[in-house]
């Protein structure tokens, strides 16, 4: 059966403009650090339209509007988002996200796709940007669109924009995943990068390479999905490892499980060397695994498989390395460390074993720290750090990246739940989101910028299966016109 381009597949979908662009930025590859065909050929639409573009030292793109007629005085408006997705497919797919176009599908009222991530985040909030650059139908003051680069990969883009290049006092940052909500404040985070070099071994006389698959676990964004306690792919498969050793003669060879640092590990693969008589007994102990992880994460993610299947095999890695790494990965933190006591319901600090690749010869690991308090984050990376430094492992912190402290006083807020109200007939909520914006960032290089964040329903980001609900992407469309024309 034909997959229909998302062009045509969209081309009935409302507001016409904003899925139009939508289509565009599935036309176009856009992992992190490799924007630059998207930014070239939205760079080329917004001077077609005789709009003022600036390409900054980081890669990031600037485009300017100016006010309509009477609304020169009005405060300028930075609308901001960014243009890089993660990508994220599931083993069975061959799609290749530098190549390849997004294909999505309709299914009940939103757009899915369903063996690789769909690039809603954020690509429905520059489409949004867009769709408001072309659209001459509703009076607003001075825009400017900021579309970063490198967000989803240490906000690259958002560390080298330069002080004093935007000209507004106000920003919509269009970064959030759930509709009916403002956002006002976000999670700081930094990485801990682990790499050890060691020293392979023959493989032991007789015995057998045996490729092991963890696979079926939802995934999802590491800081919005982080307290769901879906399973971690590494840290699962490190269990069934470490179990393997306690019981018998096993020589590790390697281990690979995920793909992003800001995505819950959905799938794992380690190759080990068994003696031939217990790869006879192989089969039963994954399946024995198998059932006993289902229910420990029933109603969660027992969707788990365990597989196995024979490899050939020819270094191993030193015993003491062995040692070394699963011990090291078993004690390592995943998952929430405290909840906020003065948000309830809000994640305050966490860490995310995103991705791991060990080899014979050595290997590297990363680790994905967030916290609404920076000196949380900073206390959490240290644990890490020194758990690694015990066996003289070099880990080190990177990428610090400030959180977003709310203000509460926020005259932008006020009219944006005033627009709100007016329009939809129901409040909407303040909320701080325990994922990583560029607003602190960027407010950090801009002191006084006023900025919300707001978007439209987003579900599994950073995952297979991503899916944005239309009817919520018609509404944001709606009020961000709305709250321009107010302001």
């Amino acid at each position: 059966m034909s997959i229909p381009n998302v062009r045509s597949l969209v081309s009935g979908l409302q507001p016409a403009a904003v899925w139009s662009h939508f289509a565009t930025l599935c036309e176009i590859p856009r992992a992190s650090k490799a924007e630059a065909p998207l930014r070239e050929a939205l760079l080329a639409w917004a001077q077609a339209r005789g709009l003022v573009c600036v390409v900054d030292d980081a890669g990031n793109l600037i485009v300017r509007k100016p006010a309509t007629v009477g609304r020169e005085h009005s405060p300028g408006v930075v609308l901001q988002a960014h243009l890089d997705m993660v990508c994220q497919k599931n083993a069975v797919s061959s799609h290749d996200f530098s190549r390849d176009p997004i294909r999505p599908c309709l299914r009940d009222g939103w757009l899915v796709a369903e063996e690789t991530t769909l690039g809603a985040d954020n690509g429905i909030g520059v489409a949004l940007i867009l769709a408001a650059l072309e659209d001459d139908s509703f009076a607003h003051g001075p825009l400017e669109a900021l579309f970063t680069v490198d967000e989803e990969a240490g906000m690259g883009g958002a560390r080298g924009l330069q002080s004093g290049l935007l000209q507004g006092s106000l920003m919509l940052n269009l970064d959030t995943e759930a509709w009916g909500e403002f956002y006002l404040g976000c999670a700081g985070g930094l990485d801990v990068n682990v790499q050890r070099q060691g020293q392979s071994e023959p493989l032991p006389a007789t015995w057998q390479g045996w490729q092991i698959s963890l696979t079926g676990l939802r995934g999802g964004h590491s800081g919005v999905d982080i307290h769901q306690e879906r399973g971690n792919a590494i840290k699962l498969l490190v269990r069934v490892l470490c179990d393997l050793q306690r019981q018998y003669p096993m020589r590790l060879v390697s281990l690979l499980g995920g793909s992003a640092r800001n995505a819950l590990p959905r799938e794992a693969v380690a190759v080990v060397a068994l003696p031939a008589a217990v790869i006879e007994q192989l089969p039963n102990i994954l399946l024995a695994q198998q059932q006993a992880l289902r229910q420990e994460l029933l109603g969660v993610d027992e969707g788990l498989s365990l597989a196995g299947e024979a490899c050939p095999v020819e270094r191993v890695m030193a015993q003491a390395e062995q040692a070394v790494w699963l011990a090291s990965l078993h004690a390592a933190p995943h998952g929430v460390r405290r909840m906020s006591r003065r948000l309830p319901g809000v994640v305050e600090t966490s860490n995310n074993l995103g991705m791991v690749d060990l080899h014979p010869n050595g290997g590297a690991c990363n680790f994905m720290v967030r916290s609404l308090l920076d000196q949380g984050g900073q206390a959490l990376a240290d644990e890490i750090v020194s758990l690694f430094a015990l066996s003289g492992t070099l880990a080190e912190k990177s990428g610090a990246y400030p959180g977003w402290a709310p203000n509460p006083d926020s005259r932008l807020l006020t009219v944006c739940q005033s627009v709100f109200q007016r329009e939809f007939g129901v409040a909407s909520t303040v909320q701080v989101i325990h994922a990583g914006l560029e607003c602190g960032i960027i407010g950090a290089k801009y002191p006084g910028l006023d900025i919300v964040s707001f978007g439209p329903t987003i579900q599994g980001a950073h995952a297979p299966g991503e899916s944005v609900e239309i009817v919520s992407v018609e509404r944001c469309w709606h009020l961000l016109k709305a709250i321009l024309a107010e302001l």
